[in-house]
């Protein structure tokens, strides 16, 4: 039986299609790299590698909370530093105004100088990180601490500490609250009244005061030493977690690599072998085709 001119163009029409489409396909393996370009591809290896971008996805906010974290405790473990350099500096001042052979008009001197300190402390009180304040409580966009016209302190932010996510369910305090810091305002672990009443004492050439404040001073950089200690212990913790982020996320890359990833030299013979296929179709077309048109003539 003779096969019609139209069943050898459709069978011819048919192969060449299924063999440029297997070409394109293996040539955007061989350009992308990748052996999944679509669900029919792989489906299983497609979902484990939906699955493992997700976990990558959240490795890497994981990281940005650390990243951020950990810049909020280096700002905050700089100004508690310096605020420990400040009242070092005030207690240097008390121990040479204590002294009976100073007299009133050097202490009322130094009493500017306390004031100087007070503002500095203040300022210090009012760190901050890309805009955000590291001892306001978790009102980070709020100023915290402002000096009044009277020189008493107030308090701005709220008593709960900025935290950051750090894992499934674990989180750390990387802000802190201010009174937690610098202590209750108007209280006797109040830092700024300890500054206040320095200046007070050495307004009024009162050495008892100043032997007081002095003693009020030992006790806050004290203070101040133990929270500067915490935060040394949550940067080691960030530091570990970091750790285990970035091993984390080189061993699902390569999961995901292993999942998706193609043999590149394997994927450029197989392209030679399509590329090869194909112009042997186009031949054998061509011979078909010519000899088809001869039954005409």
């Amino acid at each position: 039986m003779r096969v019609s001119n139209t069943i050898i163009y459709d069978t011819i029409k048919l192969r060449l299609s299924k063999i440029t489409e297997e070409l394109n396909k293996a040539n955007t393996i061989v350009a992308t790299g990748k052996r999944i370009l679509k669900l029919s591809d792989d489906p299983v290896g497609l979902a484990q590698g939906l699955d493992i971008k997700s976990t990558l996805s959240n490795i890497e906010q994981m990281g940005r909370n650390i990243t951020l974290g950990k810049s909020w405790l280096a700002a905050s473990e700089s100004a508690m530093s310096q605020v420990q350099d400040v009242i070092s500096e005030a207690k240097t001042l008390c121990v040479q105004m204590a002294n009976g052979s100073i007299d009133a008009s050097e202490r009322r001197s130094a009493a500017e100088t306390v004031q100087n300190l007070l503002d500095e402390l203040v300022s210090l009180a009012n760190t901050e990180v890309n805009g955000r304040y590291v001892f306001a409580g978790s009102e980070t966009d709020t100023t915290p601490f402002s000096l009044e016209s009277d020189n008493s302190v107030t308090y701005h932010g709220d008593n709960n500490a900025f935290t950051v996510k750090i894992g499934k369910d674990a989180t750390v305090e990387v802000g802190s609250d201010g009174e937690a810091v610098f202590g209750t305002l108007g209280q006797p672990d109040d830092v700024f009244r300890a500054f206040d009443e320095l200046k007070t004492a050495l307004e009024n050439n009162d050495i008892s005061g100043i032997q007081g404040a002095m003693s009020d001073l030992d006790s806050r950089f004290d203070h101040v030493a133990s929270k500067i200690s915490d935060i040394g212990s949550k940067m080691l913790r960030m530091e570990m977690k970091e750790s285990i982020f970035q091993n984390l996320d080189l061993t699902n890359t390569e999961r995901l690599s292993n999942i998706e990833d193609a043999d590149i030299a394997e994927a450029i013979l197989d392209l030679q072998a399509k590329e090869l296929a194909y112009q042997a179709a186009l031949s054998s077309a061509s011979k078909v085709l010519q000899m088809s048109l001869l039954d005409y003539m």
